[in-house]
């Protein structure tokens, strides 16, 4: 079926990325789909025995409030799902208790542990089995540093969920992996759609901890009652969306055709393409891209470019200097600065890490015989010029695997909102940018969980609602020249 024209039905979306938590209420009507924000908060986190992790009793209660807030004055809502970033997770005990705090990916506890990793099993090995970019933050390595200092609690636990699973057990105490966001771990075999089981086990980590896996757009179960109770909310039935954010946020681009990629922009650029299958080969390990998956049994292949964290690190170091700025004016002043002073590797190791931007930046120059931007708006410009060069060393390699040109890039997410890049990324890639929706994950999210429902009948019919909802902004390439000689320069600097 497709969208029920004469019905209204109302779904909340929780989407929580690296940096900041929204709760959306999407009502769809008619083939069109509208957002009301009924809370947003900051992602907290912090630093606790030495570990970056993130707090999340402090996150369960800013979802509960978004709940609380979109049901006010008795609000009818059809269904909730949450979404949020990769590769994170908490661990259940066998009494069903929450065992810690999840620990962050940026945390500094799996420092060299790839290396470490391929003393067991080939790196060419790991790569077949899961076709997952090599990345020390991926939930195996995690795991295997947790093995390698003994932790306690891995030895205690029975269940893994990754966070949107766990927020999705605090709801409803259901325990379910959803494939997008398992698919993001290294432990799934991605022609199977199945636990790499035998992989687990080799690098001697129980798979038992892992959850049954479920597909995009599956009812996990209604409320608990203890949870109505506090929200003042009714018997809601719990959907998993694509839980991994850029999957619900890939569900959302508004294209046509098969001719476009896509970048889902905000704290981490993810740019690629929507496959029916994956591609491992000797081409796409030696380029390290990622075979993650999707709704409808797509396969999200794609590289994950560390994206606006530099410049939202870089902002919140000079807060701490006393020199608070919005986005919109560090933007402003980056367009007012010097066109390609230094060239950086957005992906460079010492970047990973909170903590020190601008100084890690002036680093790297310094390394390379570059000179140091000299001014806020100078370093600014720097991060997303190295943006838009490693977009275009992207799109790049996806056309050297795929075969064929990529002809538009379709931009989504918050990202979205900084012109300055978009336009940046026209002119070095050399293509037509569409920009837009900024809210494609919650938009996604909604449409997913409406696809469950059967009120929605399939991608092609949701991206068409957003075409139909949503307006975009299109920039086309302009000065090519100047960044072609860019560049050479980028790939002299950081390799080809």
């Amino acid at each position: 079926m497709g969208t029920t024209a004469t019905m209204t039905k109302q779904f909340l979306a929780f989407d929580l990325g690296a940096e900041s938590g929204r709760a959306l209420l999407g009502t769809l009507n008619g083939g069109r789909l509208a957002l009301a924000e009924k809370h947003r908060f900051a992602n907290p986190n912090g630093r606790m025995n030495g570990h970056l992790q993130w707090n999340l009793l402090q996150q369960w209660e800013e979802l509960k409030t978004g709940l609380r807030k979109a049901c006010a004055g008795g609000v009818r809502i059809d269904g909730i799902g949450v979404d949020t970033w990769g590769v994170d997770f908490g661990l259940i005990g066998k009494s069903g208790e929450v065992l810690g705090n999840p620990v962050c990916y940026r945390d500094g506890r799996t420092d060299g542990i790839i290396e470490r990793a391929f003393r067991g099993i080939p790196r060419a090995e790991l790569v077949a089995a899961t076709g997952i970019q090599l990345m020390q933050f991926n939930t195996l390595f995690q795991l295997l540093a947790m093995q390698e200092q003994g932790s306690d609690i891995l030895h205690a636990a029975e269940t893994l969920l990754f966070m949107p699973d766990l927020f999705n057990y605090l709801f409803t105490g259901q325990r379910k992996s959803e494939i997008s966001i398992a698919s993001t771990s290294q432990m799934i075999d991605p022609q199977t759609r199945t636990w790499a089981t035998k992989l687990v086990g080799r690098f001697g980590l129980n798979h038992r901890l892992l959850a049954e896996l479920v597909p995009s757009g599956t009812v996990i179960g209604p409320l608990q009652k203890a949870v109505q109770n506090e929200c003042g909310a009714g018997d809601i039935p719990v959907i998993a969306p694509a839980e991994h954010d850029t999957a619900s946020a890939v569900a959302a681009v508004p294209a046509d055709g098969d001719d476009w990629c896509y970048i889902s922009s905000g704290t981490w650029s993810l740019m690629g393409v929507e496959l029916p299958h994956p591609i491992i080969n000797n081409k796409s390990s030696e380029y390290n891209y990622t075979n993650e998956l999707g709704v409808g049994r797509t396969v999200r292949f794609l590289k994950n470019i560390m994206g606006l964290w530099l410049v939202q690190e870089c902002r919140r170091q000079w807060a701490m200097d006393g020199k608070e700025n919005t986005y919109a004016e560090l933007t402003s002043l980056a367009g007012q600065s010097q066109a390609f002073s230094a060239v950086i590797d957005p992906n460079h190791q010492a970047f990973l890490a909170p903590g020190q931007m601008p100084e890690k930046i002036h680093r790297f120059c310094a390394e390379t015989a570059q000179p140091k931007p000299a001014t806020i708006g100078q370093t600014v410009r720097t991060c997303l010029e190295a943006l838009a060069l490693t977009y275009r060393k992207t799109i790049e390699g996806l056309e050297d695997i795929l075969g064929r040109r990529i002809n538009v890039i379709h931009i989504v997410g918050g990202g979205t909102q900084n012109e300055l890049l978009n336009q940046m990324t026209a002119d070095a890639c050399g293509r037509k940018v569409v920009a837009g929706p900024i809210e494609a994950t919650a938009i996604g999210n909604i449409l997913v969980q409406a696809m469950a429902l059967g009120l929605v009948r399939d991608l092609p019919t949701a991206r068409k609602i957003v075409r139909d909802s949503f307006p975009v902004k299109t920039f086309t390439p302009q000065d090519s020249a100047a960044w072609d000689a860019a560049y050479v320069r980028y790939q002299s600097i950081i390799g080809r």
